[in-house]
């Protein structure tokens, strides 16, 4: 059995999941953030699969989205890249006050995520050495280029317009995990995708299992995909995340 329950940590609301009457005691902890336009609530299963596998799971809400959502699409659209840095710089605050409960068993502090979630859980690996473990479902690495095709800011035609764009982009530059490979390297990462993915393609997951292997820096990496499957998550992707955390955390 699980506890599963709605509660906010350093003013965000997050679902919270852990085993059965073990809320207060010293748990691994996964950290787990959502997609774009998507809610903590849409992705629980998560937190349930964790918390029934001895995990504590913490499933904040992103800028914009659930208890945080003012109720405008079209403006949340345009914004995908400042929320993606946004969770990113929220990180140390969460763990901060997980940490102040004495909530984290030692070192075991993994970050996970799926989709905007997943690239949020690479550019954390990227800046945050007391991560221990990292599972990026369905994102990408490459977080500047891929701004050019994925929610971009605004439209970049004109010179005046790419360079609004350039200005929009530039405090995510050294966010960018393609920059701090070895960063992604000393440490387990797991790297999930669908290999039909119409929106975050499964070449994004390709290019950086690439990169890190033609660089000598995968030796802590596990890449698995899945043949025929969309953007979306799988039971055994799910499965396979699980696993990875109860091998690696």
């Amino acid at each position: 059995m699980i506890e599963l329950t709605t509660e906010t940590l350093a003013g965000i609301e997050c679902l919270h999941a852990t085993p059965a009457g073990q809320r207060h005691q010293p748990l691994p902890t996964v950290l787990f953030y959502h997609g774009f336009t998507s809610s903590k609530e849409v992705y629980a299963y998560f937190a349930v699969a964790l918390a029934q596998a001895g995990f504590r799971a913490v499933m904040p809400d992103a800028e914009l989205h659930g208890a945080r959502y003012h109720g405008d699409a079209n403006a949340r659209l345009g914004r995908f890249w400042e929320i993606l840095k946004q969770n990113i710089d929220e990180l140390p605050l969460l763990e901060a006050a997980l940490r102040r409960d004495n909530l984290i068993a030692d070192r075991r502090f993994a970050v996970a995520g799926a989709s905007m979630g997943g690239m949020t859980a690479l550019g954390a690996m990227a800046r945050y050495p007391q991560i221990q473990s990292v599972a990026c479902m369905m994102g990408s690495g490459y977080f500047m280029q891929l701004s050019e095709s994925l929610f971009p800011p605004l439209v970049a035609d004109t010179p005046e317009q790419k360079a609004q764009f350039a200005a929009r982009m530039a405090p995510l530059t050294d966010y960018d995990p393609c920059n701090h490979l070895e960063a992604l390297a000393n440490r387990p990462l797991l790297l999930w995708h669908g290999e039909a993915d119409e929106v975050v393609p499964w070449a994004e997951s390709v290019r950086l299992e690439r990169a890190l292997r033609d660089n000598g820096l995968a030796q802590h990496l596990t890449s698995l995909s899945e043949k025929q499957i969309g953007h979306k998550i799988t039971p055994s992707a799910l499965t396979a995340l699980v696993s990875f955390f109860k091998q690696q955390l």
